[in-house]
């Protein structure tokens, strides 16, 4: 049955006083005067007891006085109003009075905006919920609905429509209604019904005698948010041709067919909504040999620019600017013209503003960084052509060896290289981050070294949000990867299990569901088969339990259960489907596990080692089903709709209010009122103790994970001993150095809170949403 309003109260409860309704502002004020034009444009008196009662029902169980709503809307009414204007002048009132101390009234706006769209709805169509087969066929008549939701009969549509409880509409707060409203539901389309087509139509590649087993408890995993869809899940599954896919990784080979190939492929992406890394570091360098001729290649820069001004164009079916983050290798050429790319100074026709750049560094880098050494640039196309060596294809101990002959050659075979102090190169990279967020650093052999499939290819680089990857081969195969994550504040301990397999199933469903944008990234699919269940809320989880990121054992604890129950709801999924393709030779088929690391190490490490050791032996047995399971996004968007905080990341301020097109929107976390203060802020962490917990999370996460890091350059912050104190260069330094030697894999955007800029809310915290 639907949530209603309240139709037969007769007083108001506050402080547990009984009030007459005649002393509650909205009774004390005259009605006769005021017209009201409704929905349908008709005009009737305006009804004090029906505002009263949605006001009742929207304050019903928090902890707020539904008499200051009352007060607040008494100056705002006027003759002629709308019922729309009073829906928006109730929703305002609740806003404005949202505070740190009474954050309840973020769910009372949710509320109200929830209830304007069910009458909305009521207007269009002629009824709310209560009949799902009709919003089915119409949908689909209106090319709205892909028609494979049709599989179902009307009869299970029926049933299915069973399922739906309107209650949990009502348990969004404003940012998540105001986002699922306007970012994820389709025309004429209520939440439940988008949540539970989507459910459906997830469970369509089933066998048809369990299709609606696996799709009601889709649904109420999705509905009830202990699981959240990636955006292109949630906004294309219902849609028509819609591709499901969040991360793509492509990698540019030296020629021009491969480039505009690859370019194309990039715009494929862009039109269905997906972002995309694309690694250059095979292209030859400035001043490179082309067609026999010293000195004719213009490097990657033009290139660059090519993919920069596709992601203008293709601009995400009308939506958005696309998003693409470039990789290049530390070793190559340009790479200090690539550090100053988007910088205003020089040439406008070797800029790329929009595009998000990335490196791409070795181990050996690092510790010539570390020990100021001497570090060589050089052109791939060089190397490769006197050498017979792909610099691009090799990582760790095969690359150090190969880097060595490389500068063993210099002035004899290879002529176009340059020196650099490898400091002074990572300073300037340092000194790039501080000042816009970026380059993001991927961590070539840590990724590597952690790759289930050495066996078949290498990964050349981090996806746009730096925690999807797996190999790639240029012309051949694409990464592409299809995301959810589990909401931490809502799934307790004995809830792992379950929603972990229902999440890893889900996954392996839209591999089979989904229309991927060009054929290499089929290819990809069809061989390794690679998900990403994440996770978000690891901050309400801690507060909840009165923790903190510096309880390591208890964050290693959790993520032991997620990493395992993910790998072993693959391999069980592998004895009914069959391993991933490639899955004979990789690291998983030797008995390795998550990371490719050996069985002895979740031996010493694991919590409970004797399912470790079962489970590689099963997974020995029967294979597992993707070769790549776990990857944790940044979430930024998906987690206010999920009412928790984004990630794995502490909060960036408890309570703040965020600038949206429709207004200032209240922003907290679900427990701030119980655990206010076991919600640490980030711009008042220091940011090692957020790298280890990191580190922690990544032992049992097989892929990445998105580590923002937030630095205060304020004084005093880190240092209340030394109240005058600021975080130095060097202190930057030895956190980012820190996140390597700690088995970080990747650093996505730097973050700094400027000097004398030190303030209560933070108006960027939502701009890299995925």
């Amino acid at each position: 049955m639907q949530s209603k309003p309240l139709t037969t109260a007769v007083s108001i409860h506050k402080n547990n006083e009984v009030i007459p309704f005649r002393s509650t502002p909205l009774a004390n004020m005259g009605s006769h005067a005021i017209r009201v034009i409704r929905r349908d444009g008709s005009t009737t008196s305006l009804n004090i007891g029906k505002i009263r009662d949605v006001v009742e029902w929207a304050c019903e169980g928090k902890k707020v006085n539904s008499i200051a709503l009352e007060a607040g809307l008494t100056t705002r009414l006027r003759d002629g109003i709308t019922t729309r204007e009073i829906q928006d002048n109730l929703i305002n009132c609740a806003l404005e009075m949202c505070s740190p101390e009474e954050p309840d009234w973020r769910y009372v706006a949710g509320r109200l905006h929830i209830w304007s769209l069910w009458k909305d709805t009521l207007v269009v169509r002629g009824y709310q919920y209560g009949n799902y087969e009709k919003t089915v066929k119409t949908q689909v008549k209106n090319r709205l609905y892909d028609e494979r939701i049709l599989i179902y009969s009307e009869a299970e549509l029926k049933e299915a429509g069973s399922w739906i409880n309107p209650d949990w509409d009502i348990d969004y707060d404003y940012a998540g209604a105001l986002l699922i409203t306007s970012r994820y539901l389709l025309k004429n389309e209520l939440p439940q019904e988008a949540l539970l087509t989507c459910s459906l139509l997830l469970a369509i590649v089933e066998e048809p005698a369990n299709r609606l087993h696996w799709a009601k408890k889709f649904y109420q995993a999705i509905a009830q948010r202990k699981i959240s869809l990636a955006t292109p899940i949630l906004a294309n599954l219902r849609t028509p041709k819609g591709s499901l896919t969040s991360c793509f990784i492509l990698s540019i080979d030296d020629s021009l067919e491969s480039i505009f190939d690859e370019i194309t492929n990039a715009a494929r992406i862009s039109k269905n909504g997906g972002g995309v890394g694309v690694n250059v570091s095979r292209i030859r360098a400035t001043g490179s040999w082309v067609m026999g001729k010293a000195n004719a290649s213009g490097g990657i820069i033009p290139w660059i620019k090519l993919l920069n001004d596709t992601a203008i164009a293709v601009n995400q079916g009308g939506r958005r600017a696309g998003a693409v983050t470039i990789g290049v290798d530390i070793w190559h050429l340009d790479v200090p013209e690539f550090l100053e790319m988007q910088t205003e100074n020089g040439d406008q026709r070797r800029k790329a503003y929009d595009v998000f750049p990335q490196l791409v560094i070795t181990d050996e880098f690092m510790r010539r960084v570390i020990n100021k050494a001497e570090w060589t640039l050089v052109d791939p196309y060089e190397v490769r052509n006197k050498l017979g060596i792909e610099l691009a294809e090799l990582w760790g101990e095969e690359f150090e060896e190969a880097y060595r002959l490389v500068e063993a050659n210099l002035d004899k075979e290879i002529l176009l290289y340059k020196k650099i102090n490898a400091r002074d190169l990572f300073k300037t990279i340092m000194r790039s981050q501080v000042e816009t967020g970026m380059p993001y650093i991927a961590f070539k052999d840590t990724i590597n070294r952690a790759n289930p499939n050495k066996h078949d290819g290498y990964i050349p680089g981090v996806n746009l949000c730096t925690e999807s990857f797996s190999n790639v081969t240029p012309d051949k195969t694409a990464h592409c990867c299809n995301l959810v994550s589990l909401n931490l504040a809502n799934i307790d301990k004995e809830e792992i299990e379950s929603n972990c397999q229902i999440a890893v199933r889900i996954l392996d469903n839209t591999i089979d569901i989904t229309n991927p944008p060009f054929d290499n990234a089929k290819n990809h699919n069809d061989k390794y088969r690679t998900i990403g269940v994440g996770a978000m809320g690891l901050a309400d989880w801690l507060a909840k339990r009165k923790l903190s990121y510096n309880n390591l054992s208890e964050i290693s604890n959790l993520f032991e259960e997620i990493g395992y129950w993910c790998t072993y709801s693959s391999m069980e999924l592998a004895k009914e489907r069959g391993a991933y393709q490639a899955f004979l030779g990789s690291e998983w088929s030797q008995g390795k596990l998550i990371g490719a690391k050996p069985l002895a190490w979740f031996l010493n490490n694991a919590v409970q080692p004797q399912r470790w050791q079962q489970l590689a032996t099963d997974i020995q047995r029967f294979g597992i089903r993707n070769s790549h399971i776990t990857a944790i996004a940044p979430n930024t968007s998906s987690s206010l709709v999920q009412g928790c905080t984004a990630s794995v990341l502490p909060v960036y301020s408890r309570f703040f209010y965020d600038k949206w097109a429709k207004g200032t929107v209240p922003i907290a976390p679900p427990f701030i009122e119980e655990a206010f203060w076991f919600y640490p802020e980030n711009k008042n962490l220091e940011q090692q103790q957020v790298v280890k917990a990191i580190a922690t999370m990544q032992e049992w996460i097989d892929t990445g994970i998105s580590m923002e890091l937030l630095f205060n350059l304020n004084e005093g912050v880190y240092f209340p001993e030394e109240p005058n104190r600021c975080l130095t260069a060097k202190d930057i330094f030895d956190t980012l150095v820190m996140a390597w030697e700690l088995g970080c894999k990747a650093i996505y955007y730097i973050r700094t809170v400027q000097k004398d800029n030190f303030r209560e809310s933070d108006d960027s915290c939502s701009s890299c949403a995925n």
